[in-house]
This record gives C-alpha cells, sequence and structure tokens, in this order.
C-alpha cells in the first residue's frame, strides 16, 4: 500500500510547493523539514551536488593547465580552438594534455582535436 500512496503523490503532487503538500497532509513546514526523510534527501542532494561540483572543477582545473601548455607549445590559441578544448570532457582533457607533450606545433593540435575532439 505504502508504494502505492508514494506513487500518487509524486504523480499528483509533482509542481507542488513543498508547502502546500505539507498542508494537505495536515503537517508544517517545521514538521516536514526536522523529519529523518528530509534530512536523507538533503543529505543525498547535497552530496551529489557536491560530486558534480567538484568534477566541474576538476575538469576547469585541468582545462586551464592545459590551454597554458598548449599556448607554450603551440602559440596563441583562437577563441573558438580555447572554447573547444574547454568543452572537452575531464577524460579527453587528460589525453590532450598527454599528447600535447609530443606536439610541435598548431597543426598537431588541430590533428589532434579532428581526430579526438
Amino acid at each position: 500500500m505504502l508504494p502505492l500512496i508514494a506513487a500518487i503523490v509524486l504523480a499528483r503532487f509533482n509542481n507542488r510547493p513543498i508547502s502546500e503538500i505539507c498542508a494537505m497532509g495536515g503537517l508544517t513546514l517545521d514538521d516536514f523539514t526536522s523529519s529523518r526523510a528530509y534530512r536523507e534527501i538533503f543529505r543525498e542532494g547535497e552530496a551529489t551536488g557536491e560530486a558534480r561540483g567538484e568534477a566541474r572543477g576538476e575538469a576547469r582545473g585541468e582545462a586551464s593547465v592545459t590551454l597554458r601548455q598548449l599556448n607554450r607549445r603551440c602559440g596563441p590559441l583562437s577563441a573558438a580552438t580555447t572554447t573547444r578544448i574547454q568543452a572537452l570532457p575531464l577524460p579527453r582533457l587528460e589525453l590532450l594534455a598527454e599528447a600535447l607533450l609530443d606536439f610541435t606545433g598548431p597543426t598537431d593540435l588541430q590533428l589532434w582535436l579532428n581526430q579526438h575532439g
């Protein structure tokens, strides 16, 4: 019965604010926010958001270092090339960071981006 109730609540009240759902159930917002369920949901969302933030920060850092190295190896990069590199997912950025050690100039970068980017 409980899974059925949860499914109905989620389907029926999907677009309602939490305060409205609490009022329908005869709860105050304080009752809900002090519940174990709320704390678990909040903790899970916080952990997920933190992991996403760490991944974005790691990718930005990798892109920053890679771009600085590419500027030294290949000369100033165009805005389009810079944007293209910043858009690469972290595993590709890591591959590029290794590959650039063998680059002799901007042509090598363009070939790599055409093959891997």
